[in-house]
Formats: structure tokens, C-alpha cells, sequence
């Protein structure tokens, strides 16, 4: 479905959104269903002042979902009614198979689908998908084309970063808005850079630029600390929404803007016993426990026998040792 060059995007329901707006980052093995479900009831989502403004699933495999397994892969794209509105992500580099996940997704009731661009994971990238596609813009272009084609008038966003070894923002981002997306999240670093270093918001500002007129939405990404930050980087550089990543581990009430106390650590302790028992109830049949313990390393620290204690939760089995663990702890 290749947009004519007068066409304009298709927003749905990020046309309803009041901005600035403040978004959930996709994050694998991190913004699962029973995550969500905390932010969503400590951040008040869906109250005055409460957030997040928009949720995103973490990122799923369209080849996944067109093959045999996809039953599990299916689970990742569970979700609640209290958290609308909702991106899925997708991630892959066969047009076809994005265009057929579209239609899935869809068919799911998601508000939007958003087509990973950016993951620097090498798993990934060998299949031609996430930070990939910076280096194939023609075929980044095809397979954000066939996912709009699967979608109908589900609108289509685009997570990316500014270049893949070096920076090339206005060559690459030009070419993904020649197909017309709702809105682009800039992650504000090259692939080669990770993490590693500072995010330079500079590249979203110019990225605002070069989206003007276009009807696109610009999201910017990195090394945001809290919503206070966020707001700041929204007035220095002019983006439409800005989505956080990791200032939400260990902090669940973070989108809560009118949230001025910071929970107690008897309040923390308790979330974080209530967040494990969500997560076995509704993933233990199909996830690691593991993954639990990188939320353990977020809510312990800062006090008296923190370490101490993660260290016991790092060795917990399940739930109910960790609710022993953190009941039988004495600050």
C-alpha cells in the first residue's frame, strides 16, 4: 500500500492524543503483560494526570508469529483492557509476513502497530530486522509499506535510531517518512553507540525539522530520567511526545504526574512481592523466573542492607521465597 507523496497518515488515535505526550518504551523480557499491569495501576493510567499516555508491548517476531510456534508468541501480545491506548511491536524483514502479523494485530484490538527499526540485539539484526533496516532503507520502506497494507486503518509508527555506525539522521529519516507513518520514535544514538554513551537530543530537535509538515509525529528516546525530564526535553526540542525506558524499572508510579511522595520502602517492598506474584500468575507458565530478578536490582537499592537483601532475591525460586525473603527482612 504505497502512500502517494500528497497522502497524509493515518493517525488513529494518536491524532486524540493532548501533547506532549509520554509513552511506555518497548523493552524485551522487561514491559511484559504483568509489568504493564503494574504501571498501569501505580501511574494511574486512565486519571487525571495519571500515565502512561500510550502502552507498547515488548517487541514480537512477525516470522514468529507466521510459523508453526506461534502460540507462544501470541502470549507477548496479551493485553488488558485498562491499558489502552496500546502499540504492539513487531519486528522482522519479510513484507509479507509483516503484512500478515498486521492483520493480526488488528484483529487483536490494538490501537496502533509499531514496526521495530532500531534493536541492536545480533539475533536480530542476522534476520535483517531491528537497526538493520538502516542500512536497506529500500527495504525498510517495503516492509513498513506491507505492514500498512495488513493494518487497514490502523496507524503505523516507527522506532529507529539516528544511523547505524555513524549518524545519518536527515538521509535516513527521509526515507521513512516518505511512507507516511504516524509517528517516529528517535532514539537518540547510532546502533554502534548502544547505550554506551550520552543520548543526544539535538537529533531529535533536528528530527522535528525534518518531519514538519508531514503530519508525523516525532518521539524522542534516551536517557530520559522522569517525567520532570521529559517535559524538559520536550520544550528544548519541540517533539510531540517523549517515550521512557529505563527510569521505569523499580518505579511503577513513574508516569504518575501528580505524584509528589515517593513511595516508602515498606511500599516498595510490598509492590515489588505483589509485581512477582503477577508475573508467576500470569507468565510463569511460559517465561523464566529469571527475569524477575533485573526488577529486584531496581527496587532494592538505596538503603540500609539493600544489597544484603538482593542478593537473597537473586536465589529465590519463586513467589512465595521471595515474600519470605522480603517479610523476614529488618531494615
Amino acid at each position: 500500500m504505497k502512500k502517494k507523496a500528497d497522502d497524509k497518515p493515518i493517525l488513529g488515535f494518536w491524532g486524540d492524543l493532548q501533547l506532549p505526550f509520554f509513552a511506555l518504551a518497548p523493552m524485551a523480557d522487561v514491559t511484559d503483560a504483568a509489568f504493564r499491569q503494574m504501571i498501569a495501576k501505580y501511574s494511574r493510567h486512565g486519571k487525571p494526570g495519571g500515565g502512561p499516555d500510550v502502552f507498547w508491548t515488548e517487541f514480537v517476531s512477525a516470522d514468529g508469529l507466521c510459523s508453526a510456534g506461534r502460540d507462544v508468541l501470541l502470549r507477548d501480545l496479551e493485553f488488558s483492557k485498562n491499558e489502552h491506548p496500546i502499540v504492539a511491536q513487531i519486528f522482522g524483514s519479510n513484507p509479507e509476513h509483516m503484512q500478515k502479523t498486521a492483520e493480526l494485530v488488528a484483529s487483536l484490538g490494538f490501537d496502533g502497530i509499531d514496526i521495530n527499526m532500531g534493536c541492536p540485539d545480533k539475533s536480530i539484526e542476522k534476520q535483517g530486522a531491528g537497526a538493520a533496516h538502516i542500512k536497506d532503507p529500500k527495504l525498510a520502506q517495503e516492509v513498513i509499506w506491507a505492514t500498512m497494507a495488513g493494518a487497514g486503518n490502523l496507524p503505523v509508527s516507527v522506532k529507529t535510531r539516528v544511523g547505524y555506525n555513524k549518524e545519518i539522521l536527515d538521509e535516513w529519516l527521509s526515507k521513512i517518512l516518505e511512507t507516511k507513518p504516524a509517528a517516529i520514535t528517535v532514539h537518540a544514538r547510532t546502533r554502534k553507540e548502544l547505550s554506551l554513551v550520552p543520548a543526544r537530543w539535538e537529533f531529535v530537535a533536528r528530527a522535528v525539522e525534518l518531519a514538519k509538515g508531514s503530519g508525523t509525529l516525532i518521539i524522542g528516546n534516551g536517557d530520559v530520567y522522569d517525567i520532570a525530564d521529559a517535559e524538559k526535553k520536550v520544550k528544548e526540542t519541540g517533539a510531540d511526545g517523549v517515550m521512557l525506558g529505563r527510569a521505569v524499572f523499580g518505579t511503577p508510579w513513574l508516569f504518575d504526574r501528580e505524584r509528589t511522595i515517593t513511595p516508602s520502602l515498606s511500599e516498595k517492598l510490598d509492590i515489588l512481592v505483589e509485581h512477582t506474584r503477577l508475573f508467576e500468575k500470569m507468565l510463569g507458565d511460559i517465561k523464566s523466573f529469571a527475569i524477575m530478578k533485573k526488577h529486584y536490582k531496581a527496587y532494592v537499592h538505596g538503603f540500609d542492607g539493600a544489597k544484603e537483601l538482593r542478593v537473597k532475591l537473586m536465589d529465590a525460586a519463586d513467589a512465595g521465597e521471595v515474600e519470605r525473603i522480603v517479610r523476614n527482612f529488618k531494615p
